[in-house]
């Protein structure tokens, strides 16, 4: 699983990953709060495909049943599934309406056969489980994925009597971006005495101008240079994935003949605390960190943000071009973007909901 999770990109685990997962190990019912873009499915099949391996639970028939409110999340979770378990034999069927007889009779062969992780959408899996084929007995986990969005769908009462035929003595994982009272209620008939989690989505403030450059690595250096030379710039904060690249940019721009400090946790606590206090004085123009600062600083004035290399977490994102438009002023995050880091410039736009200015070269 390990070797999946690394082969797949995963470096660090996002909150809801971080909330969900122990107590997911454990066993225990789990209602999440969560929006789509946080992480939330690995959140649950990377502790669930655990517990199938540990506990020697793949082929023996079906053992966790996903239901979801659309034909798109189901197929979205399935790719992931199909990476996790790449390397533990584990097999799944995704199940939906709209296809043709050739996808009906593909479902129900795999539902006849057993497969370990059924995705599947309410009203399609009722029309199989109608005809009596699919056995649930060995089922150990159940997870319900959007519950909000199948409620609004109006799949509530499929939901209840998918659940009815499920044995009793089984996990189930709620997740949820908002609980309103009939969530609340089916948590109650379904769940036993649930670990709650809730993860505050935040949002990037309005006065916050968001823009990028696809560029590749070799050029982002000197973009750096003509973004800034002969602007009026006090404050300028750069965000670099790693310590190495935080000495590098640094090097590169004091060559440049820009008043440049670099912070990163190598450094020692009190040289830490000089160069924050110096940049918080405007003793020289641009600090350039890692993510070490991006939830722990907060300095008025900063003027721009610049994005060395994409975050991997959404949240990261925010968390970085938070630094500036602070106190109610207007603020510039700029992220370059190579050609390895379009998919996770993507994910950040799905999150926000929005397209970020791409500012032609």
């Amino acid at each position: 699983l390990l070797e999946a999770v690394d082969a797949m990109g995963f470096r660090e685990p996002t909150p809801v990953q971080k909330a969900t997962i122990p107590p997911a190990l454990e066993g225990k019912d789990i209602i999440a709060c969560a929006q789509t873009g946080t992480g939330k499915t690995a959140a649950y099949l990377l502790p669930i495909l655990q517990n199938m391996i540990s506990r020697d639970q793949i082929g023996k028939g079906t053992a966790c049943l996903v239901l979801v409110p659309t034909r798109e999340l189901a197929v979205q979770i399935d790719q992931q599934f199909q990476g996790f378990a790449y390397f533990a034999g584990a097999v799944s069927v995704t199940v939906y309406g709209g296809g043709d007889s050739v996808g009906w009779y593909y479902q129900k062969k795999a539902l006849t056969e057993g497969v370990d992780f059924v995705i599947a959408t309410p009203g399609r899996l009722l029309s199989h489980l109608a005809l009596g084929y699919v056995d649930f007995s060995h089922l150990k986990y159940l997870v319900l994925d959007e519950a909000d969005k199948m409620l609004d769908m109006g799949f509530f009462d499929d939901n209840m009597r998918i659940i009815s035929l499920l044995p009793t003595e089984r996990q189930t994982i709620l997740l949820s971006a908002t609980m309103p009272a009939p969530i609340r209620q089916l948590a109650k008939k379904i769940m036993k005495n649930p670990f709650e989690v809730s993860i505050a989505i935040s949002r990037p403030a309005e006065n916050i101008t968001q823009a990028a450059y696809f560029t590749d690595d070799a050029e982002k250096i000197h973009l750096i240079g003509r973004l800034l030379k002969g602007k009026n710039l006090r404050s300028v904060l750069i965000f670099c994935s790693t310590k190495k690249d935080v000495r590098q940019v640094e090097k590169e721009l004091q060559k440049d003949g820009f008043q440049v400090r670099g912070i990163q946790s190598d450094l020692d606590q009190p040289l830490r605390e000089e160069i924050m206090r110096d940049f918080r004085n405007r003793k020289f123009q641009i600090l350039v960190a890692t993510d070490i600062l991006s939830r722990g600083i907060d300095i008025d004035g900063i003027e721009l943000v610049i994005n060395y290399h994409v975050p991997s977490d959404p949240e990261d994102y925010i968390h970085r071009i938070g630094r500036t438009a602070r106190a109610d002023a207007d603020g510039l995050a700029i992220t370059f973007v190579n050609k390895a880091e379009r998919r996770k410039f993507e994910r950040i736009e799905r999150f926000l909901g929005q397209k970020i200015y791409i500012v032609p070269m």
